[in-house]
């Protein structure tokens, strides 16, 4: 059966008309409509779920931001100058400077935002350092958890009167000479057309998408896919026959922290605190301190795709401030053992090189891996949990230029078009290794902001 076009010519009239249309309601599509209110814009933001959740809601939803109002309350000196250089360093300077720039500049803005006009309690987690950021930026709601993210940027939207109308799938986009014209979307009467004077694609990756993910990061296909199953490339599908150009579609965020086979996310924080990752032998494999996003791969190398995340009891303290770190110690995920004997027992582990891991571990300095150990030693009780290599989202998308317009290879941008979030690039490189912790919600906030001012401008003036 030959796929629909992805793109048709303007009919006549639309069902439905608004200024400015929003696919999809997860933390971009919701922020963007916020800032396109807060700028003077008519907005609409149409959901395929049946309530807004999205990738934001099955993440941690930490949004990291250098020199926000909240930091400077704790103490906590940052700019978005080390931020930047923090992301690009991550990154081995793969990513477009530009792009950096306008998100390391623009996150503490965002934030200050979000908490001062629309009153979200963000704070910062100051009690445990995240891979690759230099100062303690991460900011997040009191359960540390994207369900609470996207459940308050809900109520915040309807509070201001913006319309989010669920189980409407947009299936396909209309032009109109270089211009988008409206978008064709199906729900529970059929299908509908709606028209726009600007769209704002909101609709995340294509992790969801299993022949675009063998497309382009083969290496990953066989992961655990710990997206949300609506992101399915539609973003890219339509920049494509539109001409638009894309930028870094093999970069990813992966997460080799996934509790198997329960599928509920481990914090990394009981890794940067000091505890290790053993295969089935007992044994360490790699240098955990570079990042989650490489432990995928480097967990699924191992005999079952499987290993262990082995910590203790004052590491498990930290991680406790976590939603889905408690959720898992209810669903029985965590292993407490008293003993190197009773935790080779309850783990199936062999006690002899699980001891020896365990004891090799120095106080202070760096190991055989390369890695810095400067936290307290692993002491007893101690706590473990079968853990998995998974694909969170994609990371790569359409290029935009300042404003969130999407460009043209031909060169130009498609003038009423805009993208942000998983939607667009982002700024984690060609890989996996490059994704820096929070970029996936920084990328959505700060771009998803910046397309809703610009298209509430383009609007007004139209």
């Amino acid at each position: 059966m030959t796929a629909p076009e992805p793109i048709l010519p303007a009919p006549g009239s639309f069902d439905l008309e608004v200024p400015i249309l929003i696919i999809g309601a997860g933390a971009c599509g919701m922020v963007a409509a916020l800032a396109a209110k807060d700028a003077g814009g008519e907005v609409l933001v149409i959901e395929a779920d049946p309530v807004p959740s999205g990738s934001t809601a099955l993440s941690a939803g930490l949004i990291p931001a250098a020199g926000t109002a909240l930091q400077g309350a704790a103490g906590i000196e940052d700019s978005a100058e080390t931020f930047a250089r923090d992301i690009q360093g991550k990154a081995k300077g793969e990513n477009p400077q530009a792009l950096v720039d306008q998100l390391a500049h623009g996150s503490a803005p965002a934030i200050d935002w979000l908490t001062t006009r629309h009153g979200l309690p963000f704070s910062v987690v100051d009690d445990f350092d995240y891979p690759g950021h230099s100062a303690r930026r991460m900011h997040g709601l009191p359960t540390r958890a994207g369900q609470e993210l996207i459940d308050r940027l809900r109520s915040t939207c309807e509070a201001d009167g913006i319309d989010i109308i669920c189980n409407r799938r947009a299936v396909m986009l209309y032009t109109q000479g270089d211009r988008i014209a409206g978008v064709a979307v199906d729900g529970p009467d059929g299908r509908e057309t709606i028209g726009c004077g600007a769209l704002i694609l909101a609709c995340n990756g294509y992790g969801g998408s299993r022949e675009m993910v063998r497309d382009h990061m083969p290496e990953i296909d066989g992961a655990l896919w710990f997206g949300h199953d609506g992101n399915r490339g539609d973003a890219v599908t339509w920049g494509d026959a539109l001409g638009a150009e894309t930028l870094h579609l093999s970069a990813y965020q992966g997460h080799g922290n996934v509790a198997h086979p329960h599928g509920i996310l481990i914090t990394w924080a009981v890794i940067t605190e000091g505890g290790i990752q053993v295969n089935r032998e007992g044994r360490r494999f790699w240098d955990e301190s570079q990042g989650y996003s490489e432990a995928a791969r480097a967990v699924l190398a191992q005999p079952g795709g499987e290993a262990w995340a082995v910590f203790d009891a004052r590491i498990a303290g930290i991680a406790r401030q976590f939603q889905d770190f408690k959720a898992a110690e209810a669903q029985g995920a965590v292993r407490v053992a008293g003993s190197v004997s009773e935790l080779a027992e309850l783990t199936g582990l062999p006690q002899e090189p699980l001891g020896q891991t365990l004891e090799s571990i120095p106080e202070n300095g760096r190991d055989a891996f390369g890695r810095c150990f400067s936290t307290p030693p692993l002491s007893p009780p101690y706590a473990a949990v079968k853990v998995t290599g998974a694909l969170f989202h994609t990371q790569g998308g359409l290029n935009i230029d300042g404003s969130a317009r999407v460009r043209l290879e031909a060169g130009g941008v498609l003038p009423n078009l805009f993208a942000a979030g998983g939607a667009a690039v982002g700024v984690s490189g060609k890989g996996d290794s490059g994704y820096l912790s929070g970029n996936g919600l920084l990328a959505a906030v700060v771009l998803g902001r910046k397309a809703g001012q610009s298209a509430a401008l383009m609007t007004a003036s139209a």
